[in-house]
């Protein structure tokens, strides 16, 4: 194994150099040509109109009369072979504040509307809804989504990497909705203020995609392979305007906020302590595509907790990013590397520290270039001698042939008047650190090829964190076949402060191979097998893990699916280890275990009032244990109010002594209450008994007015062994969105 690639000592002595020369490798080889747009051929034309609209979910204005009508929509699933069974007729015009959509959808099935709630950003395949994509900046890489689900609850979203949709993103905009026995109508007004396009162009790429769960039935305006989701901004048709959009004109909002809240540490014995709060956001259209965000004294008490998890991984776990301001064009900063090697993860700024300010310049300059740059500053904390700390990032893509594009990145978190200045505490809070790295991303103008390679420098004081990483990877999916091949190297002297590199000092192999059947007819709509393999080695390539699974895959025609597989595991520890994560004795380093297990997932159909998902694993552990576990997902909805869910994960490990026999659940609840699609209330209650906490959060928000709101919200903490309180809060918040 020590010859492996290159042979140990030349792969030691020269691993930069083979690096990089590997990175620029990738790029020339799999960089491809310009090609002309898929679907270039599907146009509608919009034409501006001098009549009023008013937005009521009937579309009977005058201005409706002469428009353009997208209709003739393509089915990609349950299969793309043809065109739907399922009429929509999509309309489009414009004055000088909006783009108007009326969207009208025929049900040649006859059954009831399936929805799961009026809450935004619904779970798109949990109901029936449309959704329109738009392109600005015909890049196929970046851009927005607006919709509605029938009964008229929101989604918006920006869009990232060619077909992801960025939820968290909110934005100020007006939709109703009506519907009767033969169709459903969705009006919608979005404001051009809202939007980010380039100035000049009349051309966009724009698409328009429905579920239909009655029928189950996806269709899209444009054709698109099954594979790929109706997102994919590489399969957009064209957005022909009559002359260019409106500009935006003076486009600043102001969005003060002013809270009070009442908060107890229960197990510190503390005082209830009563606070108050100001701040607010200012975001600044300095061009029609190049927007400017100030944060001063910004506050998140708002914003949804995170799902507990069951946590027998040796690493830290990732958690996605919730916070506004970290969110519009925030693909340029923190889609840079892989989900295990990110150079820059927000979520490390402000965390239990407050933020004083911060500034993002963000944005498309041109067809060609975006830019990304930010700077935030954080509070001291004295006791612990936690300095001032500033975090700047700058990102700058440069667009490739049809849809590739080449990132430069900078990030650099620095320590500023320490309140404390020692050794000690400049070992702990680092007067500096950063990252300097080059990305390319590939994507076929078909989407059928995609892939990345990126090369990154850390510095830091002294000879500690001034290290390298590297990785690429190459995928080919197409209706039949999907595959992968990846390539990951981390030096143990890497580091990224603000960023998310859970392990260092390995070099990883992974790749993945699968096909997939499509039979006639039947209650089976595709199977098909799939292959799973990871091997991790040390920097001088000896091995010290891999995962390998056999799958198997099988979707239904009522669109449920069936995984099952089995799976072999070998790992040796790098470092002691609690197997239970749940304050026993560790592994020592050097411990070696190989097992086989074998699960199974199966979920339900969406379509039903009450849906289900359950799966379970089995299988050895460490030291020639065992380990069981269940998971289950149960929802029941009553339309379209009111939405019950419930998860239950149960894990038992059998392991000799010290460890014997542990056992631990986790139990979470989610009530949601959606009076109106303005006025919501989420309860959400967990039970994690590996990390002996139960924890309540209730949130009530009032949009009173678009993108403005009034949230309250309740938070505690128990202690579930022996059940006493830890900590609880309670915040009252008021945001208002104004147009200056």
């Amino acid at each position: 194994m020590n010859s492996f690639i290159f042979g140990r000592n030349a792969y030691c002595s020269d691993v930069p150099y083979l690096r990089m020369g590997l990175f620029l490798f990738f790029i020339a080889l799999f960089s491809p040509l310009h090609a002309q747009k898929k679907n270039e051929s599907f146009k509608i034309h919009i034409r501006k109109t001098v009549f009023p609209i008013i937005l009521d979910g009937v579309g009977d204005e005058q201005a409706w009369k002469d428009t353009d009508v997208a209709k003739d929509f393509f089915m990609v699933l349950p299969m793309d072979t043809g065109k739907a069974q399922e009429t929509t007729e999509i309309r489009m015009t414009y004055d000088t504040e909006n783009l108007y959509v009326l969207a009208t959808f025929y049900n040649a099935t006859k059954a009831a509307y399936f929805v799961e709630s009026l809450r935004r950003d619904f779970i798109f395949g949990k109901n029936d809804n449309f959704l329109l994509f738009l392109d600005p900046f015909n890049n196929q890489t970046t851009g927005f989504s607006f919709g509605a689900n029938a009964f008229g609850a929101q989604w918006d979203g920006t869009m990232y990497n060619g077909g992801n949709v960025d939820l968290n993103w909110d934005t100020k905009w007006r939709s109703e909705v009506t519907q009767d026995d033969e169709k459903w109508v969705l009006e919608m007004a979005i404001p051009f203020k809202s939007i980010r396009y380039e100035a000049d162009v009349t051309e966009w790429g724009i698409n328009f995609s429905r579920l239909d769960l009655k029928s189950g039935e996806k269709s899209s305006w444009t054709p698109i392979p099954r594979q790929f989701p109706t997102a994919s901004l590489a399969y957009t048709g064209v957005l022909v305007w009559d002359a260019p959009p409106p500009s935006p004109g003076t486009n600043i909002s102001l969005i003060p906020y002013v809270l009070g809240s009442s908060t107890r540490d229960v197990l510190a014995n503390g005082d209830t302590e009563l606070d108050g709060k100001i701040g607010g956001d200012l975001k600044w259209s300095l061009t029609s595509s190049l927007n400017l965000d100030v944060t001063v004294n910004p506050d998140f008490s708002q914003v949804e907790v995170d799902r507990q998890v069951t946590n027998l991984d040796r690493f830290e776990l990732f958690f996605p990013e919730r916070r506004q301001f970290f969110l519009e064009n925030g693909d340029l900063f923190a889609n840079f590397g892989y989900t295990n090697i990110r150079p820059f993860f927000s979520r490390r700024i402000g965390l239990g520290v407050p933020i004083d300010a911060g500034v993002r310049l963000s944005g498309n300059l041109n067809e060609k270039w975006r830019l990304g740059v930010m700077d935030i500053q954080t509070s001291s904390i004295d006791h612990i001698g936690l300095p001032n700390q500033n975090f700047g990032v700058v990102s700058l893509q440069r667009r490739m042939f049809s849809r590739s594009n080449i990132n430069l990145l900078f990030v650099n978190k620095e320590s500023l008047n320490y309140p404390i200045d020692n050794d000690s505490i400049r070992t702990i809070f680092p007067k500096f650190n950063r990252n300097l790295g080059l990305e390319y991303n590939l994507a076929s103008p078909n989407n059928l090829w995609t892939g990345k390679a990126f090369f990154l420098q850390s510095y830091a004081p002294g000879k500690i964190g001034n290290g390298i990483t590297q990785a690429a990877h190459l995928e080919y999916k197409s209706r039949h076949w999907n595959w992968r091949i990846q390539e990951e190297w981390v030096e143990e002297k890497y580091t990224a402060e603000v960023g998310f590199v859970p392990r260092r000092g390995y070099v990883n192999i992974n790749s993945f191979a699968g096909y997939l059947f499509f039979p006639k007819e039947g209650f089976i709509l595709s199977h098909g097998p799939r292959l799973n393999g990871s091997y991790f080695f040390t920097e001088d390539l000896k091995r010290t893990d891999n995962f390998n699974a056999m799958e198997y895959l099988v979707e239904f025609r009522s669109r449920s699916t069936l995984n099952m597989a089995f799976q072999n595991e070998q790992i040796e520890l790098l470092a002691p280890f609690d197997p239970t994560r749940s304050g026993k004795d560790s592994l020592a380093t050097g411990t070696k275990s190989n097992w086989n297990g074998i699960s199974i997932d199966f979920v339900s159909k969406p379509q039903s009032l009450f849906t289900y998902a359950i799966g379970g694993r089995y299988g050895g552990y460490y030291l020639h244990g065992n380990r069981t576990s269940i998971a289950s997902e149960l929802g029941y909805r009553f339309q379209p109010f009111v939405s019950l869910s419930a998860n239950v994960n149960y894990n038992q490990i059998n392991m000799p002594d010290p460890w014997n026999k542990t056992e631990f659940w986790l139990v979470g609840s989610e009530v949601d209450i959606t009076f109106t699609n303005t006025l919501f209330f989420a309860n959400l209650f967990q039970y994690n008994e590996q990390t002996k906490n139960f924890n309540l959060n209730s949130r009530f928000q009032w949009r009173y007015k678009p993108a403005s709101d009034l949230f309250l919200v309740y938070t505690n903490n128990y202690l579930t062994a022996p059940f006493t309180g830890r900590d609880w809060s309670i915040t009252l918040k008021m945001t208002y969105w104004l147009n200056l």
